[in-house]
């Protein structure tokens, strides 16, 4: 089971967003990165690829690294490190703070 899911309110503890908070949009497991809504955002400048079709600037969002993001505990909402517990053969995601289950 992983750590961080789609969906989990997490902050950014380190780089150029630090403090933000944001809900994961992906998960990128082989890269160890996430995609976080609203966050690390970059302009790209795409050329016009035809006469219908214009130069434009847009905003794309890229992967934060895991490292530098901590999940909000939904219950305490304090930044928390995800610990497991099994029960009834389930293993369940819980906040290391709290011991409630995420």
């Amino acid at each position: 089971m992983k750590k961080l899911l789609k969906g989990d309110e997490v902050k950014i503890v380190a780089g150029k967003d630090k403090g933000k908070t944001g809900k994961i949009e992906k998960v990128f497991t082989k890269e160890s990165r996430v995609l976080i809504s609203g966050v690390n955002q970059y302009k790209r400048h795409l050329k016009a690829r035809s006469q219908t079709q214009p130069s434009e600037i847009i905003t794309v969002t890229k992967p934060l690294p895991l490292a530098n993001i901590q999940l909000v505990c939904p219950k305490c909402h304090l930044l928390t490190r995800i610990g497991f517990m099994l029960e009834n053969k389930k293993k369940l995601r819980i906040c290391r703070k709290c011991q409630q289950t995420i």
